[in-house]
This record gives C-alpha cells, sequence and structure tokens, in this order.
C-alpha cells in the first residue's frame, strides 16, 4: 500500500487492532501489517492455536452428551386410607366380586373398537354406553348368584287382571335366576282352580300340582318330591296341573310351601286372578314379596292397584307385601302411547310400589308356546336379569340373613 493510500484508508487499517474476541479460543491477532511481515511466498502467517488443556494434543475428540439438571419432583401429598370392613378387604385381597365390579365399572380411557381403537382414541358416547350396559349385567348377575338366606324365600306374581303375564313372568323370572344361580328354584301354581303354567313351561310331566297336595304329607325326599315336577334347561323346576283337580285351599298352599321350601331354596309362585280367594290367602300368608306384571294399559294397571289396596287392608303380613312390591312391565308388541306409559309408572309410584322393570317386546313369548330361557333375545334376558336382581336385593332387606 502506497504512502498517499494509507493515508486515505488508516482509520480501516487501524479498526483492526479493535477486533473483540467472541471465542474461547485465543483469536492470532491481526494487527497493521508493516513492509517487513510480508513472508517470502507471499502467504501471511499465523501464530499456532493453542491445545486444550483438557485434551492432549493428537488424542481423538470425544463428543460429550448434554445434562440438564433436572431438580426432582416435588412429592405428592400422601392419600388418606381407603376404610373398607373386613369383607370389602378380604375381596381386594383375592380379587373377588368387589373388586372385580369396582374393576369393570370404571369407564375406559382408550377405545377399543375400530378406527378410534387404532388410533388410541378416547372411546366414543356409544362404546361408553356399552360398557356401563356390561357392568350393570354383570353386578345384576353377581347380585342373583351371591344371594343366600338361612331360609327358603318367596316369590309371589299377581294381579287381579288375567292377561297380563303373570304366568310368562314366573316361568322366565324363575328361570332366569335358577340359570344364574345354577338351580335350586322352584316355579308351582297357587291358583284356585288349574292354570296355564303346565302349557308354557318345558315338558310333558304325568304327574303334578294335584297328586303334589294329595301326596305331600308322605314325601320325604327331593327325589320324590321331583317326581311331581318338570325339570326346565334352565335348571328350575316347574310344578303345574296335569290334567284336572280339585281347588286349591289355602292350607294346602301352605303345606305345599313348607314341602318345596325342604328342597328349594327360592319358590315363585303364580297366582289366579282372585285375591280374595283361600288359595291367593295362602300364598299371601307365606310370601316374603309381591311382584306384580303390568302392561301399558289402563285395566292392567287399576288392577293391580286394587290388589295392593286390598293387601293394605289386610293383615300386618300382608300390609308389608304391599310396602315393598315391585312392577314389572311387559310389551306384547301392541302399539304404545308415550302419554299412557308415563301414566302407567305415575300411577304404580303413587300406589306405593318401589321398583319398576320393563321387559322388551319378544317374539318367543309372543308366540305363546313352550318357554325357553335360552330362546329369548339378550335384551329380554338382560332386562328379566335386572328385574330379577331387584327382587333379589329387596329380598336381601327383606328377609334376615342372621340367626
Amino acid at each position: 500500500m502506497t504512502d498517499d493510500n494509507r493515508d486515505v484508508f488508516g482509520g480501516a487499517a487501524r479498526a483492526g487492532d479493535y477486533i473483540e474476541e467472541d471465542t474461547t479460543t485465543v483469536a492470532p491477532h491481526l494487527g497493521r501489517r508493516t513492509k517487513n511481515e510480508t513472508p517470502a511466498d507471499g502467504l501471511p502467517t499465523f501464530p499456532p492455536i493453542p491445545s486444550s488443556p483438557l485434551r492432549p494434543e493428537g488424542a481423538p475428540v470425544r463428543l460429550e452428551p448434554l445434562v440438564a439438571a433436572v431438580p426432582p419432583a416435588p412429592k405428592a401429598p400422601a392419600e388418606a386410607p381407603v376404610e373398607r370392613s373386613r369383607d370389602e378387604s378380604l375381596s381386594v385381597l383375592f380379587h373377588g366380586a368387589a373388586s372385580g365390579l369396582t374393576s369393570t365399572s370404571t369407564a375406559p380411557t382408550k377405545s377399543t373398537k375400530g378406527l378410534r381403537g387404532l388410533l388410541r382414541l378416547a372411546p366414543s358416547p356409544a362404546e361408553l354406553a356399552e360398557h356401563e350396559h356390561k357392568a350393570r349385567c354383570l353386578a345384576n348377575e353377581t347380585t342373583i348368584r351371591q344371594a343366600t338366606w338361612t331360609r327358603h324365600v318367596r316369590i309371589l306374581l299377581a294381579n287381579k287382571k288375567g292377561g297380563t303375564g303373570k304366568t310368562p313372568l314366573s316361568i322366565l323370572l324363575g328361570g332366569v335366576i335358577a340359570a344364574i344361580k345354577g338351580g335350586s328354584v322352584a316355579i308351582w301354581e297357587v291358583s284356585d282352580d288349574p292354570g296355564a303354567l303346565n302349557f308354557r313351561a318345558e315338558g310333558n310331566p304325568t304327574l303334578g300340582l294335584g297328586e303334589l297336595v294329595r301326596d305331600v304329607d308322605t314325601i320325604t325326599s327331593a327325589g320324590q318330591l321331583a317326581g311331581y315336577g318338570v325339570p326346565q334347561t334352565s335348571f328350575a323346576t316347574v310344578f303345574g296341573t296335569v290334567g284336572s283337580r280339585a281347588a286349591l285351599a289355602g292350607e294346602d298352599v301352605v303345606k305345599v310351601s313348607d314341602k318345596i321350601g325342604e328342597f328349594y331354596g327360592i319358590e315363585v309362585m303364580d297366582s289366579g286372578n282372585v285375591p280374595t280367594s283361600p288359595a291367593f290367602q295362602g300364598a299371601v300368608s307365606v310370601a316374603d314379596i309381591l311382584v306384580i306384571p303390568v302392561m301399558n294399559s289402563g285395566d292392567s294397571v287399576l288392577q293391580a292397584i286394587e290388589v295392593l289396596e286390598e293387601l293394605r287392608n289386610g293383615s300386618e303380613h300382608a300390609r308389608v307385601l304391599a310396602a315393598n312390591a315391585i312392577a314389572v312391565r311387559l310389551k306384547d308388541g301392541r302399539p304404545e302411547s308415550p302419554a299412557v306409559a308415563e301414566e302407567v309408572a305415575r300411577l304404580l309410584h303413587d300406589a306405593g310400589v318401589t321398583q319398576l322393570h320393563e321387559v322388551p317386546y319378544d317374539a318367543h313369548i309372543a308366540e305363546r308356546g313352550q318357554l325357553t330361557v335360552g330362546k329369548l333375545t339378550p335384551a329380554t334376558r338382560d332386562a328379566l336379569a335386572a328385574a330379577a336382581a331387584g327382587v333379589v336385593r329387596s329380598l336381601q332387606t327383606i328377609v334376615s340373613t342372621k340367626r
């Protein structure tokens, strides 16, 4: 650079003396170069870069991972211990019914079906509803299966109105209970005159209720008693009328009920249409709970309420039956008015009915032939199991389980 240029650009040349270092290594000093600093080959000479004190010269470079110091997470406050009874504690420890029901009834957080399950999305409302339905069905079946008493219990079905489904409901309600419990259920006829129980049950027995009444005092074993009934595929046993028989007296009903109770844990009694008859009064005297079949019709519900009123005017035991009555509404496929259905429910509630269960229309029931629990639709069976569980829960409250 000539002297004239150095005078013009001297400020730019001097700026090199003020370059700041922004790295940890020592940068070469690039000051203003004099004439004597130019090497012979024309290339500038830089001072050597000092080696790192942490790595010997010539050693391979080793990359160290970056580790961020994360403070420990704060400890969550300890939850208060859950108070459980001894039975509940044993159930949790050994995975019993209580723990199973609790885990089953917990709503899933991830879907297990279709594209939602593949993407691990939250379950749809339909899937949640299905899960809740399965949990309720499991709870109902567990209630029925594990119910016990220190004596046999008796369920009476009654309504003054004929054609309300007393006989089909007797067979199916008792059949569902027997299917879940594995037997120990007897379904029998307590109408003053022969009814249709034998025609709607499975099988064609040779002996029936008339012969059972005649021989009741001579029966001393389960094998003898079985000869007067007909086993069902549900594991229940039906004692109906074969041929003709004399009208049942109140004493006959009590004696047969006591004999059946020696060999069966649960009785389901199919009554007639005359609440003032001796047979009905005998059934009332031994019954533990009353189940009233109704339809969505005015005459059905009004005559059911009349039965409750007559019981309230009877003995103390009859009044207890009326106070704990359960209604089951059957649908036979005929057109129904929502307003009528709502009014039926209101009237039953006002009459003191504690529970109202609904059984949907089922073609197998509507055929008016022999009834088989296994031929019912799943919806019908679930509805009957819900009604049976309601009956069993009431019996557990009404009938003492302690001596």
